[in-house]
């Protein structure tokens, strides 16, 4: 099988494609970067040493795509994927949705050509922002956690957020870009004959993840630790009582090979959450609690600053995946500190080269 992936070089793009050489023996795997990523040029020679051949391009732009050769399947790990892109003064929006959209648009035009198979990987913030701010929280360990005795909205309960809860706006334009890429790769699909599947993924995390405060929060906690850069907690009060989940994309790859041999014409849901789930989810002040016992007391700056789309407590239930694919995460949240931690002890400046 020739397996294409988009972004590479990125974390989540280079930790599949090395899953997928170790565990599918015969596997060819191509792959497309625009390198636009800080750090993502050293995952390069790392890739090509294994026999990933690495296309130098923008999937924004169509001709990009015609010179690389037919894959089977196509997996779109390319995306600007902070939720504060396009709004945050630093990026642009209209890079945002070319990013995540057109990207996704030629991706699915080179699929209808080729007849291959398209695996989106979607995110958390397609669903909506209202109703999960205004859920009434407890606070247990220096973690928020969903009082019990409210009425939780349909599609939302005490395990996370379901895939039948709502998607409306707002869900900031990332979410939007994604919820429309989603959109689109099903009717491709549909119209052309080509299987998709959509696998919404909560945080992903692991080592050598460039970190950022907007994407790679566990990654760029713990280096940030490590290297005594300024850290603070923003919004909620300053407190870091609020919670993610977090998955290891490692764990991807069985549910993937998985959809890789499903009929085209299987009845099984086309979208799923892919998540560490509740048990695998950690607050920024309890992953502080455990930066300190790994490299000792660092202050947090605490801070009353409030920003758009934040969310006090996001986690996905993945059970519809657990049902349908017999899915779970494999790596706890505790091992993917230790591994991205392990990591940032090999390391002097990671995260100057992540915001470099």
């Amino acid at each position: 099988m020739r397996l294409l992936i988009t972004g590479i070089c990125g974390f989540v793009g280079s930790t599949l494609a090395k899953q997928f050489i170790e565990h599918n023996p015969g596997i060819e795997i191509l792959g497309i970067d625009n390198f636009v990523r800080p750090g993502s040029w050293l995952n390069k020679p790392a890739l090509e040493k294994i026999g990933v051949k690495i296309f130098h391009g923008d999937i924004r732009q169509a001709s990009d795509l015609e010179v690389i050769p037919r894959a089977d399947w196509v997996i779109d790990a390319a995306a600007n994927p902070s939720v504060l892109a396009g709004v945050d003064g630093k990026t642009s929006s209209l890079q945002l949705v070319q990013n995540n959209l057109l990207g996704t648009v030629n991706l699915l035009e080179y699929c209808k050509r080729h007849q291959a198979g398209f695996i989106l990987l979607s995110t958390s913030r397609v669903y909506n922002i209202p109703d999960l701010c205004s859920l009434n929280m407890d606070v247990a360990n220096d973690g928020y956690v969903p009082a019990a005795d409210q009425q939780f909205p349909y599609g939302l309960s005490p395990a996370g957020v379901a895939e039948h809860y709502s998607t409306a706006p707002p869900i900031s334009l990332y979410g939007c870009t994604k919820l429309s890429s989603e959109q689109l790769a099903l009717e491709y699909g549909i119209t052309f004959n080509f299987p998709v599947w959509v696998n919404r993924c909560g945080v992903m995390a692991g080592p050598g993840q460039f970190g950022h405060p907007g994407q790679g929060i566990f990654a760029y906690w713990i280096h940030s630790f490590k290297e005594k850069q300024h850290l603070k907690y923003i919004g909620f009060g300053g407190t870091g009582y609020q919670v993610r989940d977090c998955l290891h994309p490692k764990d991807l790859i069985v549910l993937l090979n998985k959809q890789f041999n499903e009929p085209i014409n299987s009845t099984k849901p086309r979208i799923v959450n892919i998540s560490g789930g509740v048990e695998n989810s950690m607050s920024l002040a309890q992953l502080t609690n455990w930066c300190t016992k790994r490299y000792g007391h660092y202050e947090v700056e605490p801070t009353n600053t409030e920003r758009p789309f934040d969310i006090p407590w996001m986690i996905l239930d993945y059970a519809l995946a657990a049902k349908t694919w017999g899915w779970e995460p494999q790596t706890t949240v505790a091992d993917i500190c230790e591994e991205i931690a392990q990591f940032a002890d090999t390391q002097d400046d990671w995260c100057k080269i992540s915001a470099s």
